[in-house]
Formats: structure tokens, C-alpha cells, sequence
């Protein structure tokens, strides 16, 4: 391993919630950016490049922590980015575990969780850091996100609730997303290009005040991916802290998004529910978990047959593929087996 690379045992820290520095102290920076990679060499050099491009006359660190990627990252990574804290975990801990291990050993005033899938535009990082102190109550921040020069990604969400729950596996979401009933979860008509309070800062681009954190703690790693962000900004807002969504910077949102999800959409697509899950009992109480635990019941084997027909008669190209997702996600909904990475 590069002398760069730091091994899981220097980072963690088992008597404390966060290593941070004393507020006021001379060793505290502007911002640490946190960035979890797991097979995303592809995107992650561009991404890297376009930190650096954008740092400005700020103090910060740059964190990668890799999940146990199966490519080159890691070498790729401490060969061509010295300047970069990697560290380099022996097996996949998830998302919210990975990104613990990052804010652990952060420095910054403000911690910025960036996923490895974007590019980073316009001085993005000292735009929205000015405008977080300029409103002191704001716990979590997020960015305007690009999927091209013209089209703005529908970033930032409601909190899972039985109702969010019904218009996704019904696909009344996905069919209407700027419904304001059916896409209710994603704020309806909303175009994100003007300031807004939010319930949950989507995950891709959290810039996060320390002083929060501290009083908060960090991601729970109960989840290991998806809704992890959603339980953060519960616990804020909970706390008194506002989420805000300000189009006062951008990141571009590379088309395709990360390897990650690609490579293990069926297992994807079961962690997905199981967070869901665990959010409803954790917050919402054992009724609303029943509600949503018998929707997904349901609407799974409905789905199975639907799309194992499709399948047999040969129709759509994904036909088979959310066939697979389908019977995964009734085998975990109904025996509670989830399928392998």
C-alpha cells in the first residue's frame, strides 16, 4: 500500500463520534471533502480533477474512502491524486459507514460529501460555503445538480412515508414525477432553480456544518445504502437545523452515474426497501412500517408476474432483468434473504 494510504485502524476511532478539532482552533480548515468509491475508476479521476480545479483560496482536505473496489482505484488514485487521504477498506462497509470513516478524521469547519459520479463546475465549493455562513441554521446544504447544460436532475426529496412509498412501487412516481400528488416524493413541479427549504438534501452533494454533526453524530450505519441521507436530515431537522437546497452552485451529475449501482442493481434494488423499512420503524413507528412492509408484500409478487410474462414472450430488453428484481425482492420481503453482491 502507498505511504499515502492510510489503513482502517489509523482512522478509526471507537471512544469518539468524530476526531474533530476544537472550534476556533488554528488547525481547523474551511472544508474537508469526503468522497466514497467502490469501482468508479471511470469517473472518479474526472471527478478529482474537478475538486482541485475548483478549491480556490480555500483550506481543505480531500478524503476517498474506497470500499473494497475490485478495479484499479485505489492505485489509481494514490498514483496519480498524492494529495488525496485514502483510505482503502478490506471489504464493502456500505455508504454510511464508509463515509463515518471519512468525518472521523476530517478537519474542515464544514464537511462536504460528494459522490464520485460528478463534476465539480463553477467554483461550486466556495459559492455554497459562503452562502452556509451566511445562514447559521443551516445544518445541511445542497447544490443545483446538471444531467446536462440544459436539464436540471430533480435533487432533493420528502421524507419515505406510507403515502411515498405507494407512488414509487406503483410507478405513478416514475410516471408522473411532477405531479403534485403522484410525484409528491420529489416535490412535484418544483424545477430547482430557486432557493428552497427541504426535508432531505439529496446524498450526491451534502455540505454539512460540523458544529451539527457534533450535536446530531454521525450517519447511521444500520444503513448500508440509500436513505441514509433521509435519516441524517431527520435527525437535523429534529434537532432544529434547516436542510436547504440553493442553486447557488453546480456539479454536472455524469450521465450513467456510478458503476455501483450498475453492477448490482438487483442487490440495489432490495437494499432499497429494506432502508425504506428501517426508516418507517425507526421514525415513523411499527404501524407505518406494517403499512409499507404490506405494500411492498404486495405490489413485488404483482410485479413478478407481470414481468416474468414479459419475459416469456420475449418483449422489452429489461423484461428479464426486472424479473430478477422482482423475485429478489419477494424472497426478501417475504423470507427475508437478500441476494449476494
Amino acid at each position: 500500500m502507498p505511504p499515502e494510504t492510510l489503513t482502517v485502524a489509523e482512522v478509526e476511532a471507537p471512544s469518539r463520534e468524530r476526531d474533530h478539532v476544537e472550534a476556533g482552533s488554528v488547525d481547523v480548515l474551511d472544508l474537508s471533502i469526503v468522497i466514497v468509491n467502490w469501482n468508479t475508476q471511470h469517473v472518479i479521476v474526472d471527478c478529482l480533477r474537478s475538486v482541485l480545479a475548483n478549491l480556490g483560496e480555500l483550506s481543505t482536505e480531500i478524503i476517498v474512502i474506497d470500499n473494497a473496489s475490485t478495479d484499479d482505484s485505489v492505485q489509481v488514485i494514490a498514483e496519480r491524486f498524492p494529495q488525496v487521504r485514502l483510505i482503502a477498506n478490506d471489504t464493502n462497509r456500505g455508504f454510511a459507514a464508509a463515509n463515518n470513516q471519512g468525518m472521523r478524521i476530517a478537519r474542515g469547519a464544514y464537511v462536504l460529501l460528494l459522490n464520485p459520479d460528478t463534476v465539480v463546475l463553477d467554483g461550486a465549493f466556495d459559492k455554497t460555503l459562503t452562502y452556509a455562513r451566511r445562514h447559521p441554521d443551516i445544518g445541511v446544504l445542497g447544490c443545483q445538480v446538471m444531467e446536462s447544460a440544459q436539464a436540471v436532475q430533480r435533487t432533493c426529496f420528502r421524507f419515505p412515508s406510507p403515502l411515498n412509498t405507494l407512488m414509487w412501487v406503483s410507478g405513478a412516481l416514475a410516471w408522473f414525477p411532477r405531479s403534485r400528488i403522484a410525484g409528491r416524493a420529489a416535490y412535484g413541479p418544483w424545477n430547482r432553480r430557486d432557493e428552497r427549504e427541504v426535508e432531505v438534501v439529496s446524498g450526491m452533494f451534502m455540505l454539512v456544518r460540523c458544529e451539527a454533526i457534533e450535536q446530531v453524530g454521525l450517519m447511521d450505519e444500520a444503513y448500508f445504502v440509500f436513505a441514509e441521507e433521509a435519516d441524517w436530515c431527520y435527525r437535523f431537522r429534529s434537532a432544529g437545523w434547516r436542510c436547504v437546497f440553493a442553486p447557488v452552485g453546480r456539479i454536472v451529475h455524469v450521465d450513467g452515474g456510478s458503476k455501483s449501482t450498475e453492477q448490482a442493481s438487483v442487490k440495489m434494488y432490495v437494499e432499497i426497501q429494506k432502508s425504506l423499512l428501517l426508516f418507517h420503524r425507526k421514525h415513523l413507528g411499527w404501524g407505518r412500517w406494517a403499512l409499507s412492509k404490506l405494500l411492498f408484500s404486495t405490489t413485488m409478487v404483482i410485479r413478478l408476474a407481470w414481468w416474468t410474462v414479459w419475459a416469456a414472450l420475449g418483449v422489452g430488453k429489461s423484461s428479464r432483468h426486472k424479473a430478477s428484481q422482482s423475485a429478489a425482492a419477494v424472497r426478501y420481503q417475504w423470507t427475508g434473504r437478500e441476494p449476494a453482491w
